[in-house]
């Protein structure tokens, strides 16, 4: 049986993590797993920096567009459904790529989820009224204070993680990042990681000329569109809240998009931490493409002669 591998391109939003695996995917001859949460959503377009029409017809994608906003889907859920993609996809390929910017959801494929206590349902009541009545901040303080390691490496504009992250620390007594696993469970391939670097300005630079591209496509007729559904986990993110806000009279379109593009990178900040706590990640220009497909190469032996 041929060995199987996972070409994993990680990186920060903006970083050019979908035109690399569209090219690698070209290259090797195979088929492209979105791990970008956002983009599993059909509603949520532009502001996702969703592949468009051509680049989904350059190489076969999984895992886009595949639910509603309505649908709830744990980075659980995508565990076990890219597992079992995957065996399928293994039967025809000995490589296959997977990409985006959610390290969380990264982990859970390649070395499986932490196993956590169960918390009981009054502590998660309390962390909603909580949420209703203090606000965010409140628990993000809490949090800080309860798991700084945690803290440093996480979303803090997601209500969703803070609140999971807290009813553990609440339940336990315990850190949250104190359950994380410390044995990886059996994988059927090896996974090659590949993370696009790029010098903080320059990334800073492509994030704000983004954000503006996606203001010009329309990002805030999306939003309104939206808008009816902001209560729902999947729009808890940066550049829908932004507008939403702007939407409810609270700031100026200029300034929403101000704080768009330093929400965005903000977040590119937290992912480059999230990416770096780990060594197995080889670094590379997202410009040099020949360079990535060469160390990819080395890593994957010529398939037998048959």
């Amino acid at each position: 049986m041929e060995k199987k591998y996972l070409i994993v391109i990680g990186g920060p939003t903006a970083s050019g993590k979908t035109s690399v695996a569209i090219e690698l995917a070209k290259r090797f001859k195979t088929e492209i797993l979105s791990a970008d949460s956002r983009q599993f959503y059909r509603e949520m377009d532009i502001g996702t920096a969703k592949p468009n029409a051509g680049e989904l017809a350059a190489a076969p994608h999984h895992f886009i567009n595949t639910l509603s906003i309505e649908q709830a889907y744990s980075v659980g859920d995508f565990e076990r459904d890219a597992i079992d993609l995957t065996s399928l996809l293994f039967k025809k390929k000995n490589v296959l790529i997977m990409t985006g910017g959610s390290g969380l959801f990264i982990r859970a494929m390649c070395e499986g989820l932490d196993q956590f206590p169960d918390v009981p349902i009054e502590i998660k009541q309390g962390l909603d009224e909580d949420l209703q009545n203090h606000g965010i901040g409140f628990l993000q303080k809490e949090l800080q204070l309860s798991d700084p390691t945690y803290f440093k490496e996480m979303d803090t504009s997601n209500p969703h993680r803070i609140l999971r992250a807290l009813a553990v620390c609440r339940s336990s007594g315990q850190p949250f990042s104190s359950f994380r696993k410390k044995a990886k469970p059996a994988r059927q391939f090896d996974p090659i990681y590949i993370f696009l670097d790029w010098e903080r300005q320059e990334l800073y630079n492509r994030i704000n000329r983004r954000v503006d591209a996606m203001i010009e496509k329309g990002l805030l007729e999306e939003a309104r569109k939206l808008y009816p559904f902001r209560h729902l986990n999947a729009l808890q993110t940066v550049g829908y809240q932004e507008l939403f806000d702007h939407l409810d009279g609270e700031k100026t379109l200029p300034e929403a998009i101000d704080m768009i593009k330093q929400n965005t990178r903000r977040y590119a900040k937290r992912q480059m931490t999230w990416f770096r706590k780990d060594d197995h990640w080889q670094r590379f220009s997202a410009n040099n493409i020949e360079k990535i497909a060469a160390f990819i190469s080395l890593k994957i032996p010529e398939p037998r002669k048959k």
